[in-house]
Formats: structure tokens, sequence, C-alpha cells
């Protein structure tokens, strides 16, 4: 992974979330209840000692998949289609995430749930601190199709589209190059 794609602060960990599956090398970090346990507490998401089950493991999984279709559309139009805001919403709902305040007045937002839940959650408020610092928009999914590899777009004017140039940005070139050129002449398919 190059520095360049990572993002700052602890957005990382939800950039990192999402490529917990690499999509062209059909690789998973999540392959079970333990790897997703290890993952979040690595992360520090979850305290030492999470048990995750089974249906944690799925409940993860289609978070994150919920996550990247949000970073996808964070690279194509802004929308969101209702099923990914709805997944997001029970998410929400499910870690139980509360506003609390310090002895200083300052307001965050933090999962009241334990477990997975919380440790999902950790990463939703995450993302809700990253929409009020304006760095959520800049977390987008590779818009070639075979890969969708989160990354965080350092470009001037955040129109970062591929996760790699020289790789995904060739290929969507190339790709489009050869749309255009279409068939040979006198070749009839």
């Amino acid at each position: 992974m190059s520095k360049q794609q990572e993002a700052p602060g602890e957005l990382e960990h939800v950039r990192a979330f999402v490529n917990t599956v690499d999509l062209e090398e059909s690789s998973e970090e999540l392959s079970g209840p333990d790897e997703l346990s290890s993952w979040l507490v690595q992360h520090e998401l979850a305290p030492a000692g999470l048990v995750a089950t089974n249906a944690d493991l799925e409940y993860a999984i289609g978070l994150r998949e919920a996550l990247r279709a949000v970073l996808l559309a964070h690279n194509a139009d802004g929308f969101v289609h209702a099923d990914v805001v709805s997944r997001l919403d029970r998410a929400a709902e499910r870690s139980d995430l509360r506003l609390r305040f310090d002895k200083t007045g300052s307001g965050t937002l933090e999962p009241e749930a334990d477990g997975v839940d919380g440790a999902l959650g950790r990463l939703l408020a995450i993302a809700h601190r990253s929409v009020a610092d304006g760095t959520w928009p800049r977390l987008k999914a590779c818009r070639d199709e075979s890969c969708e590899w989160a990354f965080y777009d350092h470009t001037k004017n955040r129109s970062g589209a591929w996760c790699n140039m020289a790789v995904c940005g060739n290929r969507a070139k190339a790709r489009a190059y050869r749309e255009r050129r279409g068939a040979p002449r006198g070749v009839q398919g």
C-alpha cells in the first residue's frame, strides 16, 4: 500500500476496514470470526479478548460493503442507494451511538454497545467526525469495478478516481480507447 493512499488520522481505520477484502486478488482478511476479532482489536476498536460469532462476521462484512458503496458514491454522483443508507442506519442503531460531552463541553459520538457492535460503531463514529471535519468525501473507492480499493484522495481539486493511476487508471484509459476505437474496419462481428 502506498502512503499516498492513506487517510488522515483515525479515518485510516475506515479505509483499512473497507480494504479487508482485495477483490483483484480474491483475498479476505475477515475469513472467520477469530480474524474479525483480531482485526478489531489490532486496530484498537475493541478491547483484547473480544469474541466474535459467525453472525457478527456476516454483519461486519455487510457493513464493510455498505461503506464501500458510500466510497464508490464519493467517486461518482454522490448518491447512495436507499438499501445502503438503511444498512448504515441499522448499524448505528445496533451500536447504540450516543452524543457524549466532556468537561470542556466538547461532544463526540460514541457507541454504548459492547462487543463487535460497539467496535463497528466506533468506525461509524469516525465516519461521522470525518463528515464534520470535511475529510469524508475524499475517502473514495477506486472506479475500476474489478478493484474498488478504498483510498484517500490527496489531489488538490479532489479529482482522484483510481487507487493507483499507473494500474487502474491506465486500465480504464486503455478500455476507453478500445471502446472509442471500436472494431477495425472491414471486420464484422
